[in-house]
């Protein structure tokens, strides 16, 4: 199995509702307790098919009226296609759908080779209704799988393709990167480059970020609006022009952008990322406005979002955000293609610091971090 296949597995999207109140009482799964109440099913025509589920330590707890499901599994599945899997997402969900009980799981920058296996660790949450106990209420559900040659297969309910093509658009970027500092400075340029990642990642700030829809329905004391200022890339192909929000004390709420599309292409998707500062001029990545748009090549849009960002004090500081600055993040065409923000935009001082590295670029560092620079050198030179 390739060394890119061990890679930690990523939860991108968890629906877990508000927290509960009162006591759970935990009790570990009994033997065959999980099958009965997970079932894993892939299509007849998938590409992937399962080898094996280990479903460790999943365990069950009532809480009120709801039941809990720690559910922590480690699938092995095999690549029955011809083509090499660059990325997968599940779907997982309860049969009855309720706030809580559905979330997905992404395995990106992977390469498994026809007729290989590979692992996908599953470790999240769900919440059940008491009266889903004994009917098989879970399934674990293939939602897409992208190929080295950009190719998808997939219902692709949770726009996994966009998702996974960026990434692997991404990966493709910070290889050739790293690839480049190889060729020009040897291997000490490169150990530099992965040890100044390893730092940023360290350094960079996290945020617990709580997110509201709906914004709120009344102006909070000394709310005002402020206006975006933005990062401009010569080569996106939008164009933000101008942009608003409600700012009051750590809470940003109701953004606002006009942009245009300044491409020769129809584009359908587009992400704004958000970059906050506060009084002490910390500055650090706040989330993204993403919308659906049917933009014309030359069309401009109105972006709004009815929604609320808010953001933890730290003990003895109470944020204050003072300012924003926006950037294009993401694009996707109407015939599927995606743009991403190029290398050297990247290197801008102010997303460096606050910009999560990719996942290939996390996964490169962490090959370094374990095995050393001559791993890298090595899994470079597959592509």
């Amino acid at each position: 199995m390739s060394l890119r296949n061990n890679i930690a597995t990523l939860v991108v999207a968890s629906a877990l509702a508000a927290p509960w109140g009162g006591s759970a009482q935990q009790t570990p799964s009994r033997a065959g307790e999980p099958r009965s109440s997970v079932k894993v099913a892939f299509p007849a025509d998938s590409p992937l098919t399962v080898v094996s589920a280990d479903w460790g330590e999943s365990r069950t707890s009532a809480r009120g009226g709801a039941l809990v499901l720690d559910l922590q599994t480690s699938l092995l599945l095999r690549n029955a296609g011809q083509r090499h899997v660059r990325g997968v997402i599940l779907l997982v969900q309860a049969q009855e759908v309720t706030p809580g009980g559905k979330a997905s799981v992404a395995a990106p920058s992977l390469d498994v080779k026809p007729g290989e296996t590979f692992p996908i660790k599953v470790d999240l949450r769900l919440l059940l209704p008491l009266q889903a106990v004994g009917a098989a209420p879970v399934e674990v559900a293939l939602d897409g799988v992208l190929f080295d040659d950009l190719t998808f297969y997939g219902p692709n309910r949770l726009d996994s393709r966009r998702l996974m093509t960026a990434w692997e658009l991404e990966a493709r970027r910070d290889r050739q990167h790293m690839k480049g500092l190889l060729a020009a400075g040897g291997a000490p340029a490169l150990q530099r480059a992965l040890l100044d990642s390893l730092a940023r990642q360290a350094q960079r700030p996290v945020m617990g970020v709580q997110l509201a829809r709906g914004g709120r329905a009344t102006n909070l004391p000394g709310e005002r609006e402020v206006q975006f200022s933005f990062l401009r890339f010569p080569d996106a192909p939008v164009e933000p022009l101008a942009g608003s929000a409600r700012l009051a004390l750590n809470e940003a709420r109701a953004p606002q952008l006009d942009v245009r599309n300044r491409s020769g292409r129809a584009i359908r998707y587009l992400e704004i990322g958000w970059l906050l500062k506060d009084r002490f001029g910390r500055e650090f990545l706040a989330g993204s406005v993403p919308a659906k748009v049917e933009l014309a090549p030359g069309a401009s849009s109105r972006i709004l979002q009815e929604s609320s960002l808010r953001f933890p004090d730290r003990p003895g500081q109470p944020l204050v955000i003072e300012s924003m600055t926006g950037f294009v993040s993401h694009v996707e065409f109407a015939d599927g293609a995606v743009w991403i923000p190029p290398r050297a935009a990247l290197a801008d001082p102010r997303l460096l610091g606050a910009l999560a590295p990719s996942p290939e670029e996390q996964r490169l560092t962490e090959l370094y971090r374990r095995k050393g620079l001559q791993t890298v050198v090595d899994e470079l030179k597959k592509f």
